[in-house]
């Protein structure tokens, strides 16, 4: 299953995209650079992977991929 979320604001900056999930990586005033460090490491231990890139003409696309279980019946 795949989920894509992207929004219209300004984007990254040249470079930003290849350290967005580094830990205390921010691009903010006032940010921990601790949110999508944690994100990937919440759905990495699920199995699955996450991964951005700039939107067209502006802003930023982020996809969440995750392994579907297999279900079973008790």
């Amino acid at each position: 299953m795949q989920i894509d979320v992207s929004d219209s604001g300004p984007g990254f900056r040249d470079g930003d995209i290849d350290r967005i999930f580094a830990a205390f990586f921010t691009t903010k005033e006032s940010g921990l650079g601790m949110g999508l460090s944690i994100c990937r490491s919440i759905v990495e231990a699920h199995g699955g992977r996450i991964w951005a890139e700039r939107g067209d003409p502006q802003g930023a696309v982020f996809h969440l991929e995750l392994r579907r279980r297999k279900e079973t019946t008790l």
